[in-house]
């Protein structure tokens, strides 16, 4: 008579267990490669290059708040020697550098005009959004981010020709305060600065506050004098490069009211005083109301209000987040705004004895 094989409760757990370990162990595998799928993925739109002539050149620096990834776009036919202006452009929150590079075709004025552009790209590991840290003073990340920058801005100088006495710095939204920040603190490395749709230094010192301060809350005019000190730099009459402000009066994610306020600390730090208003209407895009602080015959802060324009790019390529085709072209008017300050450096420098 055959025996019966018989089966204990312990080993009929102990093969179930074997059975599902080893799906789990499938199931990690088959979702890492897929995680592994989507980050090359993510890698490859970040370092392909946007539309256009010229090269789109990867870098990353090492700072106070870590490695921080650039783009370098370089027109095309720059002979040896040659040294071209460059422009550094912050992205805001949401945005990667190539985003920014789409969505304002900056690159495409650079291989005409003949200029280098710098992407520095914000880590999702210092914030989750891709916001820069313009708001952290009291955490003390804003000053790291500050030096983590100016780290990929001379490494662009070292590796290519960047004319040192032709910087220029912009930004949106975040990128534009953290713009704003960075020449506050450190003023003599740059000729020119642009600030579209950004919140002026010393408003905020975290993200609560930051809030507030997007809003227009932190910022009456009656404190612009306070915040000018809290900006360090900027409190030194004459130090600061010219600023140029751009904001759209639909804004619902930062208040216009920050535009007003942004200049009023430059100007006062500046020793600059308003010069007149005029108005900008080019076809069917959206007007502007430009109004210049001046000292002496030198023009030190120009504020562009533009009617209708919401959180976006004036200007930009309508196809991308962020980006209105309908407003002023805010790309132009940077380069251009940048170009008039580095020929009044080129002057004051003639005129030095």
């Amino acid at each position: 008579m055959a025996r019966r094989s018989l089966t204990s409760p312990a080993s009929v757990l102990a093969k179930a267990y074997q059975r599902n370990l080893k799906a789990m162990t499938r199931a990690t595998l088959a979702g890492g490669k897929r995680l592994a799928g989507e980050v090359k993925r993510a890698a490859r739109q970040l370092n392909r290059p946007p539309p256009g002539p010229g090269d789109w050149l990867a870098g990353m620096a090492l700072g106070p708040a870590g490695a921080r990834r650039y783009h370098l776009y370089r027109p095309p036919g720059v002979p040896f020697g040659e040294k071209l202006p460059l422009m550094v452009m912050l992205h805001g929150c949401g945005q990667t550098g190539r985003d920014l590079a789409v969505s304002t075709r900056m690159n495409r004025l650079a291989a005409r005009e003949r200029f280098l552009v710098l992407y520095p790209e914000q880590d999702r590991m210092a914030n989750a959004h891709g916001c820069w840290n313009w708001f952290e003073r009291r955490s003390g990340k804003a000053v790291a981010e500050v030096a983590t920058i100016l780290a990929a801005i001379d490494q662009a100088m070292l590796l290519y020709p960047v004319d040192r006495d032709r910087v220029a710095i912009a930004g949106l939204s975040a990128g534009a305060s953290m713009a704003a920040l960075i020449v506050t603190r450190h003023p003599l490395r740059f000729q020119a600065v642009a600030a579209h749709s950004g919140v002026a230094p010393g408003a905020a010192k975290s993200a609560s506050t930051a809030l507030g301060a997007m809003r227009g809350k932190h910022m009456p005019p009656v404190l612009a004098t306070a915040v000018g000190k809290a900006m360090g730099a900027a409190a030194q009459f004459t130090t600061l490069p010219p600023l140029l402000v751009l904001h759209g009066d639909a804004d619902d994610v930062v208040s216009i009211n920050n535009a007003e306020s942004l200049a009023s600390v430059w100007a006062t730090a500046t020793g600059a005083r308003p010069a007149g208003t005029r108005m900008l209407q080019r076809g069917q895009r959206y007007p502007a109301r430009l109004t210049d602080f001046r000292r002496g015959s030198i023009t030190q802060v120009t504020v562009c209000e533009i009617a209708g324009l919401g959180h976006a790019w004036s200007g930009g390529l309508g196809s991308q987040a962020f980006s209105d085709a309908r407003g002023p072209d805010a790309t132009r008017m940077i380069w251009a705004f940048a170009q008039r300050a580095f020929r009044e450096r080129d002057r004051s420098a003639r005129k030095a004895p």
